[in-house]
């Protein structure tokens, strides 16, 4: 778990994390201890409404993104960030409604939870969003869905 704050108190800060993840049997490492595990993408959620998944391919890779997903008719476009602004730009003239767009920091692997520890998980994410000084969360575990439906009864 990567965590991006925005505090006017740092000692106040790292003290309450640090509670967070020692109540949910985690650890709190230095700055910095697992940057190594994430890169920074430009991520776009888009809608095609007109376009088939061939014209959006084209229009997306021919624009500079380095990847495009698809599920159903919804995509998920990732760019270089300094490719961002011009995918987007050319997504949006383009004829796609974009849901979503922005920078943010991919995984380069994903880790397995399993359902012991996923619940356990789960409370600590949710604990470290509602804490105030918290901007954004990054993460690798992967949990599957059968667990998560389990967890969600």
């Amino acid at each position: 778990i990567m965590i991006e704050t925005l505090t006017d108190n740092k000692n106040r800060t790292v003290a309450e994390i640090r509670h967070l993840f020692s109540k949910y049997n985690g650890n709190l490492g230095e700055n910095g201890c697992v940057a190594w595990m994430f890169e920074k993408k430009g991520l776009i959620a888009a809608t095609a409404t007109e376009l088939s998944e061939d014209d959006v391919l084209l229009i997306a890779l021919d624009a500079g993104a380095e990847d495009v997903k698809v599920e159903d008719a919804q995509y998920e476009i990732i760019t270089s960030p300094e490719e961002f602004e011009t995918v987007k730009k050319a997504i949006g003239d383009n004829g796609l409604l974009i849901d979503s767009a922005e920078i943010t920091m991919n995984p380069k692997n994903s880790t397995k939870v399993d359902d012991k520890n996923a619940e356990t998980l789960l409370k600590l994410m949710d604990a470290l969003e509602e804490q105030e000084d918290v901007q954004n969360i990054y993460s690798n575990f992967d949990i599957d869905e059968d667990i998560l439906n389990t967890l969600e009864q």
